[in-house]
């Protein structure tokens, strides 16, 4: 992951905000950036957004509650992003990403009444250049909403999704405590087979993981997206030091850390898994939520796991790339007879383009878990590629088709 406190579009508890509605188009042609209320259309809930090199331009800081839409203009040189964050700065509502230079993208999000922060990341660097934002309380119903036939379907796909979650975490915790300890015994052969195991309970809830900003970089950031004087802890620290031979001939050395080092990094990353497992017990979902994540997980492939970057050190990338898919297909499989009822060529469209993918990733299975990533060749990395694209197309159209 990279240094952000991203969630991306899953849940915040009830208690802290009510269920909000995120979805994101792809880069389109850019669209000018207005300086008044909304975009100059009368629409309201219209925003612009103009981010450059050293400003996030805002074309407004109130809004009516309802369904909102940020139009996304990127002025600068650098690759930005563009975030609505809860008040406390941490929790991501929703977020648009990797937006090139003279490009736009559009996000939308339904939101209720109540303070937030927007924030441009000009260079996918640090915090942000970050304003104060308000959706005031509106007299008209512009959320999404679903007939009354639906909800008892509703009801047991937001179920379903959240025992699914909290029996994830629950694994994670399990085989991270194994993990911890025998990576503190030394047992380095026995760590070495628990890593991509545990991580794949963490890659099947990754976008709700994500949404605690405070835990996500402390337990999953990439030593390349460290920032200058920053400490760098969590799986990917000790992974390092469990597979040091690329940082041997890269860098000409490795420096294993120290008895005391390891108990210190293994105890962090175990106390926030047990922090994690608690908080999300305390998440409720929406069908919404679920449909995004569900696409959320697919862009963690297109931009992490189908090309090597993630497991940097230990070549088990495609341990997390399964795990996202089997995350992305849960969520849509419970959504499924909701979509049946209002949109059934695209859920056999989506069964299809499942199919495929899981047809590519079968072909890499060795034993209980995957060829290294250094194993596959060009045209493998390639035909994933493409079938990640395939699926994130009418995936994309999830949320839209069961709101409908």
């Amino acid at each position: 992951m990279r240094p952000i406190q991203r969630t991306t579009l899953l849940p915040i508890a009830l208690a802290v905000a009510l269920p909000f509605l995120a979805a994101c188009t792809e880069n389109a042609e850019p669209s000018a950036a207005g300086t008044g209320g909304g975009s100059g259309g009368g629409d309201p809930r219209a925003v612009t957004v103009e981010s450059t090199d050293d400003a996030c331009d805002v074309s407004t800081t109130e809004v009516p509650a309802g369904t909102l839409t940020f139009d996304v203009t990127n002025s600068g040189s650098q690759v930005t992003e563009f975030y609505l964050l809860d008040e406390d700065g941490l929790r991501i509502v929703s977020e648009v990403e990797n937006i090139g230079p003279g490009l736009s993208r559009e996000m939308t999000v339904s939101a209720p009444a109540g303070s937030y922060l927007t924030a441009c990341k000009p260079g996918m660097q640090g915090e942000g250049i970050r304003a104060d934002f308000t959706v005031s309380e509106s007299d008209d119903d512009s959320q999404p909403s679903v007939s009354a036939d639906d909800q008892q379907l509703i009801d047991q796909a937001t179920a379903n999704y959240a025992a699914y979650v909290n029996d994830q975490t629950d694994q994670l915790l399990d085989k991270t405590t194994q993990f911890v300890q025998a990576y503190e015994a030394g047992d380095d052969d026995k760590a070495r087979a628990l890593y991509p195991v545990a991580r794949t309970h963490w890659e099947r809830i990754e976008t709700v993981a994500e949404s605690f900003g405070d835990l996500d970089p402390k337990m999953d950031l990439r030593e390349a997206d460290l920032e200058p004087g920053a400490d760098w802890t969590g799986w990917h620290r000790l992974e390092k030091d469990l597979w040091p031979q690329r940082a041997e001939q890269e860098d000409g050395g490795y420096t294993p850390l120290t008895a005391a080092e390891r108990t210190t990094y293994a105890d962090d990353l175990l106390a926030n898994t047990t922090e994690l497992d608690q908080r999300v017990g305390e998440l409720t979902y929406t069908v919404d939520q679920i449909a995004n994540g569900s696409r959320g997980l697919l862009e963690e492939v297109a931009t992490g796991k189908v090309t090597g970057e993630e497991e940097y050190w230990s070549r088990t990338d495609l341990w997390d790339f399964q795990a996202n898919v089997d995350g992305a297909r849960v969520g849509y499989e419970g959504l499924k007879p909701i979509l049946e009822q209002k949109d059934p060529e695209l859920a056999t469209q989506l069964d299809t383009r499942f199919a495929d993918l899981q047809t590519l990733l079968d072909a890499q299975r060795q034993g209980d878990g995957f060829v290294t990533y250094d194993q596959l060749t060009p045209e493998q990395v390639k035909a994933l590629s493409d079938a990640v694209n395939a699926l994130s197309e009418p995936l994309s159209k999830l949320t839209a088709a069961v709101l409908a």
